[in-house]
C-alpha cells in the first residue's frame, strides 16, 4: 500500500511537470512567433544600427573636441568670462576673470557661491536680473577687491568693470567681463598732459596778444586787416585754452562749490539774450519766450548765465536768417520723487543735428556734421566757416550736472532745428 501511494504521487508529480512544460513551450512560442517572422528584417537592420551607433560616437567625440577648443579660446581670451548655475554657484571661469576678480583661490570642481568668492553685490544683481528677465544685461561699476590680509587690501586697486550677461539653459548665466580701468587711466593721463599744456600756453598767448595790440596801433590800412585777423585768432586760442582748463576743472571736481541763490529764470534768460542781441540782429533773428513769468530756481547765477549764453549762442550761429529762436519753460512733476522740476526747451529752425551726431554732441571737441556750420562774412575778409571750439556744450553739461540737472539734445519735429532740453531738479518759492 505504501509503495502504491509512492508511485501514485510520483505519477501525479510527473504529470504536473509535463503540463507546466507544455504551458511554458506554448508561451514561448507566442512570444517568439513575431521575432521569427521578422528575423530576416532584424538581421538586415543590424549593420545599419552598428553604423548609426558608430556615427553617434564620432559626433560625440567631435562635440567634446569643439567644447575643449572653445574652453581653450575662452581661457586665453583678452576679456574675462565666468559661468554660474541656477543657484549662482561658480561653474567655470577663464584666466582673465581670475585676475580681474582675484579668484586664484577657487579651483575647478569646487562648489562655492560666487558671492562668497567675489564680494560684489553689483555682479550678483546682474546675475539675478539676467535670470529673471531672460535678457541680456549690461552694467558698469567700480569693483573693490576684498581680502582677509590687510596688506593685500592696501596693495590692490579698484577697477572699473563692465559686465555683459547672457541667460543660458537650466537657469545658468554666462558673464563677459571687461576691465575699463586701463582706458580710464590713459584718458586721465591724456587730460593731465593737455591741461599742463594749456597752462603753459596761457602765458605766451597773452604775450603774443600784447604784441599784436601794439602793432594794431602802428600799422595803417590796408595792412591793418591782417593784424586784426591775427588778433581774432589769438583771442580764439586764448578762449580755447580757458575753456579747456574750465572743463578739466569741472570734470575733475563734479561737486564744484556753487554759490547757490534764488534766480528768476525769465529775467536771467532775457539778460543773456540782450548780450547776444547784436549777433542776432545781423541775421534778423527773433526771440520768443513761452512759459510762466515767475519761475525761480536755486542755482549759481554766473554758471547758469554761462549755460544759456552757450546754448543761445549756438542757436544764433546755426539759425537761418529771419527765423525765431524759441525758449519754452514749464514745470514738470518727476515720477521718481514726485517733486516739481523745471524744464527749459531751446528750439531753433536750423538744420538740426544728424542722427549720427546726437549721442556725441556733449563730448569735448565734437563739432558734428558740417551741415551744422554756416558761412559768415568777416569784416574786410573773405567768407569763412563759423565753427566753435567744440567745448561749449561739454561745459554746459558739466554745469547742469553739478546743479543736479540733466540736458538732452534732439531735433524738433515741427521746426526741424536743434532742440535742447534742460532740466533743473527743483523749483523754489519766490523769495
Amino acid at each position: 500500500m505504501l509503495i502504491f501511494g509512492f508511485f501514485l504521487g510520483l505519477a501525479i508529480g510527473i504529470g504536473l511537470l509535463l503540463w507546466q512544460q507544455v504551458q511554458l513551450n506554448r508561451y514561448l512560442g507566442q512570444v517568439l512567433r513575431p521575432l521569427t517572422s521578422h528575423s530576416a528584417e532584424v538581421f538586415l537592420l543590424l549593420p545599419r544600427l552598428r553604423h548609426d551607433i558608430a556615427l553617434i560616437k564620432q559626433q560625440r567625440q567631435n562635440l567634446q573636441l569643439q567644447l575643449q577648443t572653445y574652453e581653450e579660446l575662452l581661457d586665453f581670451a583678452p576679456i574675462g568670462y565666468l559661468q554660474v548655475d541656477e543657484e549662482n554657484q561658480l561653474l567655470w571661469c577663464n584666466e582673465q576673470a581670475r585676475e580681474m576678480l582675484y579668484l586664484q583661490r577657487w579651483q575647478p570642481g569646487q562648489v562655492r557661491l560666487l558671492l562668497e568668492l567675489v564680494r560684489s553685490y553689483e555682479l550678483d544683481q546682474i546675475l539675478e536680473q539676467t535670470r529673471d528677465l531672460q535678457q541680456l544685461q549690461v552694467r558698469e561699476w567700480v569693483f573693490h577687491p576684498s581680502f582677509e590680509d590687510a596688506a593685500a587690501v592696501i596693495e590692490s586697486r579698484s577697477l572699473v568693470l563692465r559686465a555683459t550677461s547672457l541667460p543660458l539653459t537650466k537657469g545658468q548665466v554666462g558673464v563677459f567681463l571687461e576691465n575699463l580701468q586701463p582706458l580710464l587711466d590713459m584718458n586721465q593721463l591724456r587730460d593731465r598732459a593737455l591741461s599742463d599744456l594749456a597752462h603753459e600756453l596761457r602765458t605766451p598767448l597773452t604775450s603774443i596778444r600784447l604784441v599784436v595790440e601794439t602793432l594794431q596801433d602802428r600799422i595803417k590800412p590796408p595792412l591793418d586787416r591782417w593784424v586784426n585777423r591775427l588778433l581774432q585768432e589769438v583771442d580764439r586760442l586764448i578762449q580755447l585754452v580757458q575753456c579747456w582748463l574750465e572743463l578739466t576743472q569741472l570734470e575733475a571736481n563734479p561737486t564744484i562749490q556753487l554759490n547757490r541763490q534764488p534766480l528768476e529764470v525769465r529775467s536771467l534768460i532775457a539778460s543773456v539774450w540782450e548780450t547776444l542781441e547784436p549777433l542776432a540782429q545781423r541775421q534778423q533773428l527773433q526771440f520768443c519766450y513761452s512759459g510762466p513769468d515767475d519761475l525761480w530756481i536755486n542755482a549759481d547765477e554766473s554758471r547758469i548765465h554761462q549755460v544759456f549764453l552757450n546754448l543761445l549762442d549756438n542757436s544764433i550761429k546755426f539759425s537761418p536768417p529771419c527765423t525765431t529762436i524759441l525758449v519754452e519753460t514749464k514745470i514738470i512733476l518727476k515720477t521718481n520723487n514726485r517733486k516739481a522740476a523745471l524744464e527749459i526747451n531751446i528750439i531753433d529752425s536750423g538744420s538740426g543735428f544728424s542722427e549720427a551726431d546726437l549721442p556725441y554732441v556733449f563730448e569735448r571737441f565734437y563739432r558734428g556734421d558740417k551741415a551744422r556750420a554756416r558761412s559768415s562774412v568777416l569784416e574786410g575778409d573773405s567768407a569763412t566757416t563759423t565753427v566753435g571750439s567744440g567745448l561749449g556744450l561739454a561745459i554746459v553739461r558739466q554745469i547742469v550736472l553739478a546743479h543736479g540737472g540733466a540736458i538732452k539734445a534732439m531735433n524738433h519735429p515741427k521746426t526741424g532745428g536743434a532742440w535742447l532740453k534742460v532740466e533743473f531738479p527743483e523749483v523754489v518759492a519766490n523769495s
